[in-house]
């Protein structure tokens, strides 16, 4: 899942290397955190405010992870250090709640929809650069949802009503010599406070004023020099920037002394890689370093080098992700490198060196998606976002190359309708086809994706005029590549507004000009899909079967997971319609796995619709009503249920009457309304559970016999042959 999880706190002793890195060094504070405990007790919004580098996060973290069983667990972190446009700040609450929507309905709403009457503590970390969004957003959820508590850290107070500010003071000198001793041992083993050394070293607290943050670089130059030689040495560093900023509080300018000190005890490679790593965002790689960082006097055999020099000073620290290691620059230095970027007058080079690495890191994943490496992709998509996010920026503020953003919103197509984020895609690609740009392949792809998102969100005005406008382009620009993709999506618009005779009608024609381009990839596959599902609907089962097990088979080839769940789907479809259900369920349960898998909420969402009706044919119409009630409550979250279509909906209405008949309305009702109350994650675990009889995983009842065969509740849901829908009743 995408959401910040907390670390779990133990009562164990833990070693200081298990902790999380904003808890690694977390010594003394215990008073402010008593404090801090008592504040949240009595109050819904609590800022712990304070200089850059004295510990507000660690202290919120550890506040939070002392009050998550209070909360049931239901506490979650919003990290904004990486977030720069304050339009993006909903949808980054939407993802640290991991909460998935494909409408096109505003995140805020969804947050809405989601607090309601829930219990939450929610930690907002770093928002100083956000300060106005961030209170208008945390002032309104917070006025609307009585259950919610925010715990926010920041440079300064948010302004809130009823805010409840925590000034958090630099660490006492006991504190904070214990800290040194602390992270001195971490890079000297043999390090121990002596008789000798304990005069040097209070005294260098105390020059540093107990910000953890200085202390620990103070504490990582003991690789090299004594006690005594860094508080000599922090001396120099001080009469060297005195009165640098007279503006600046004395505080900020004590840390920016540290900083500056241990820039300047940096070789010039490791002084010029971190101010070009300061053009990137969030977490990055290796390869991204060496080419956006390397050059004039950093060649490329000498970044890993520069690059271990600032992870030993603690200027970037390394993390472990889904994707492998990964690296990433600590607020403050990223500031100050970049303070050093712009005096070198290198920005913009850097910068657009940056979203070159980008585009070309976004078609690289747009070709791997169609391969055995799809759920990697999707992860390293997912963890390069905010690096993705800045290239599209760079791309719309520089004069003619708009074509470039629009490429890139294109190219992420995968992850905008393959990983459950039509709602960002959908804000990105309306911003960049803003920008009025000559004919360009890019704004063609631009607005096919558009309307392929428009589709799926159940936007059909919007998607129609984006599509006819691609069409149009591309007739003009005789542009035939755009052309197939146009002709598709209208031929999926077709689709899900049950005008099956043009469904079948375009998207024939797509495949046919598809098979001309010699294009196959998981649009191809989806397009063949589709008109499966058209066929299937019209009757046509055996065609439809016959198009799923070939797409399958391709699947299987190259190794495709995404479209593969839609095929899985058709599959059971007609599993279910030729009378067997039990092989339906074992298809549906696959397709369901692959969904979940990549977020994919419309899949998802389609097969509980259908597993219901399973369910319901195998004789447990109270698993089948709660099926129904979960899936009632995740599709506000993809669009209108099962897109207003009646040939998308017949499962749906069969179901209903099918299990109304076996418990009654009152029963049925309220099997719906506790199904509607499970969790998402509850539920496909519910249904992944393996054997009829296993207890289920996550709230809700226990499942309830299942019919042998020959004992179902009702006849086959659909007939063997002709048209399923409403006036096909079977």
């Amino acid at each position: 899942m995408r959401r910040p999880q907390l670390p779990h706190d133990s009562s164990a002793p833990t070693a200081a290397g298990d902790l999380p890195a904003e808890l690694s060094g977390f010594v003394g504070r215990e008073d402010e955190l008593a404090s801090l405990g008592r504040v949240m007790d009595r109050a819904r919004l609590v800022t712990v405010v304070g200089v850059g580098g004295v510990g507000k996060t660690r202290c919120a973290l550890k506040i939070a992870m002392r009050l998550e069983k209070r909360y049931c667990g239901h506490v979650r972190m919003v990290e904004l250090s990486a977030v720069h446009d304050p339009e993006l700040l909903d949808h980054t609450v939407v993802d640290a709640l991991g909460l998935t929507d494909h409408t096109g309905r505003p995140p805020r709403t969804i947050l809405h929809e989601h607090l309601a009457g829930h219990r939450l503590l929610l930690v907002v970390d770093g928002f100083e650069h956000l300060v106005d969004a961030c209170a208008d957003l945390v002032g309104e959820l917070l006025r609307r949802h009585p259950r919610l508590r925010v715990l926010a850290t920041g440079r300064l107070p948010l302004d809130v009503d009823g805010e409840h500010v925590f000034p958090l003071a630099p660490m006492t000198d006991e504190d904070a010599i214990r800290l040194f001793a602390e992270r001195a041992a971490a890079v000297r083993p043999d390090f121990r406070l002596t008789e000798e050394n304990r005069a040097a070293a209070r005294e260098l607290c105390r020059r540093l004023d107990g910000i953890p943050l200085a202390l620990e670089l103070a504490a990582g130059r003991l690789r090299v020099l004594s006690t005594e030689q860094v508080l000599q040495r922090l001396d120099d560093r001080f009469r060297l920037l005195t009165g640098s900023s007279r503006s600046a509080l004395p505080r900020h300018q004590t840390l920016r002394t540290a900083i500056g000190w241990s820039h300047e005890l940096c070789t010039p490679q490791q002084r010029l890689l971190w101010a070009r790593l300061s053009v990137l965002a969030g977490q990055f790689d290796l390869e991204a370093v060496e080419y956006i960082c390397g050059g004039t006097g950093l060649p490329g055999d000498a970044v890993l080098d520069a690059l271990s020099g600032l992870l030993a000073q603690s200027v970037v620290v390394r993390e472990e992700a889904a994707v492998g290691s990964r690296y990433r620059m600590l607020d403050t230095m990223r500031e100050y490198g970049a303070e050093w970027l712009v005096a070198t007058g290198d920005t913009d080079r850097l910068r657009r060196r940056h979203r070159d690495w980008f585009l070309g890191l976004a078609t690289w994943c747009e070709l791997d998606w169609f391969g055995p490496r799809q759920s990697q992709v999707a992860a390293r998509a997912e963890s390069e976002l905010p690096n993705l996010r800045q290239a599209m920026e760079y791309s719309l503020e520089i004069p003619g190359e708009a074509h470039l953003a629009q490429y890139l919103a294109g190219t992420l197509w995968f992850l905008w309708v393959g990983c459950g984020r039509l709602s960002e895609g959908r804000r990105w690609l309306d911003h960049v086809l803003e920008e009025e740009t000559p004919y360009d392949p890019s704004r063609l792809k631009a607005l096919w994706v558009l309307g392929h998102v428009a589709v799926l969100q159940g936007d059909p005005i919007g998607a129609s005029a984006a599509l006819q406008e691609c069409q149009e382009e591309a007739d003009r620009a005789d542009d035939a590549t755009a052309l197939a993709y146009a002709v598709h999506r209208l031929g999926c618009l077709a689709l899900v507004t049950d005008d099956m005779a043009r469904a079948r009608e375009l998207l024939t024609e797509a495949l046919a000009r598809y098979r001309e381009l010699g294009e196959l990839n998981s649009n191809v596959l989806m397009a063949r899909i589709e008109l499966a599902m058209a066929a299937g609907f019209h009757g046509d089962v055996d065609a439809a079967v016959e198009s799923c097990e070939e797409v399958r088979e391709i699947c299987e080839d190259h190794g495709e997971r995404w479209a593969l769940s839609y095929a899985l789907y058709v599959l059971a479809y007609a599993a279910l319609q030729e009378g067997r259900p039990g092989r339906a369920r074992e298809l549906l349960r696959e397709s369901l796995t692959i969904g979940h898998t990549f977020h994919d909420l419309l899949v998802s969402v389609l097969v509980l619709e259908l597993l219901a009706l399973v369910t319901a044919v195998e004789g447990d119409a109270a698993e089948a009503a709660l099926l129904q009630g979960a899936a009632d409550r995740i599709w506000p979250s993809v669009g209108p249920p099962l897109f207003g279509s009646a040939y998308f909906g017949h499962p749906r209405v069969r179901c209903e009457k099918l299990a109304r008949r076996e418990l009654g309305d009152g029963p049925y009702e309220a099997e719906l309304r506790a199904g509607g109350a499970l969790d998402p994650d509850a539920v496909v675990a519910r249904v992944l559970a393996d054997g009829a009889d296993e207890e289920p995983q996550g709230p809700g009842r226990p499942r309830g016999p299942v019919l042998g065969p020959g004992k179902a509740l009702g006849p086959a849901p659909f007939p063997r042959t002709g048209a399923v829908g409403p006036e096909h009743e079977p």
